[in-house]
């Protein structure tokens, strides 16, 4: 029954913030609408691409989705607060071990995203127009533009959390040694995700993005044996 009481006491912390979470949320968004032409302009001068749009209504939507994007962006410290707050809360993850925690997967994640939008991006876009042709000309929509862009952005700072789950995962029981025998399966599983999370198959896109989560795998190993975080904790009461 525990497992259930933690799922509990996490949907019950998420329920709570969830009504001011999405309030916020909605008025950013419509904050940044009005600065989301500029926004627009940003990525697209960024990846040196021209824009078409294939129906009425395509613009519009492209402008709210990139508003949406930004306005999730910038609260994503926030709703990494929420999401500690929620599970590490059985676990006596208060205090300063939750202030340091959402600190840290916030860098994480707006560090993993800068390194998909400076260096990732580019080189994929890049090697994928690299086959046009004087026959083939690329002809780019704005709304497949903003999904591909934002929805990589995303995911790239996402996965970039990956230690700071590794740590918490050894502070209420989870053994070093789980993820030190579990090697090879943690290589393929970053394999696999590199494969598809890119915006190109080619290895050296794959490498961007799997190099420095194997990285990222590791450092969490070292943390945990260098603080020793794996021995010794126990679930605290709620």
């Amino acid at each position: 029954m525990e497992p259930y009481r933690h799922i509990a006491v996490f949907l019950a912390q998420c329920r709570r913030s969830a009504r001011m979470l999405g309030l916020t949320l909605a008025l950013l968004t419509v904050g940044l609408f009005f600065l989301s032409t500029n926004l627009l302009g940003f990525l697209q001068g960024h990846l040196n691409e021209k824009l078409y749009f294939f129906s009425v209504a395509a613009p519009f939507l492209s402008h709210v989705k990139i508003s949406f994007f930004g306005a999730l962006y910038l609260l994503m410290p926030w709703i990494m607060y929420i999401l500690w707050k929620g599970i590490g809360l059985p676990f006596g993850l208060r205090g300063s071990k939750l202030f340091w925690f959402v600190l840290t997967t916030s860098i994480l994640f707006y560090s993993g995203s800068l390194f998909c939008f400076l260096v990732t991006l580019p080189y994929g876009v890049s090697f994928l127009l690299g086959f046009q042709s004087a026959e083939l000309k690329p002809v780019i929509s704005v709304d497949r533009f903003v999904n591909f862009v934002t929805l990589f952005i995303l995911a790239f700072g996402l996965i970039f959390e990956l230690p700071v789950f590794m740590i918490f995962s050894a502070g209420v029981g989870v053994s070093r040694k789980v993820f030190e025998k579990n090697r090879r399966y943690a290589i393929l599983v970053i394999a696999i995700l590199a494969a598809l999370l890119t915006p190109t198959p080619d290895i050296m896109n794959m490498a961007l993005m799997g190099g420095p989560l194997y990285l990222l795998y590791e450092a969490g190993i070292l943390v945990i044996r260098v603080f020793r975080l794996d021995e010794k904790r126990r679930p605290a009461e709620v």
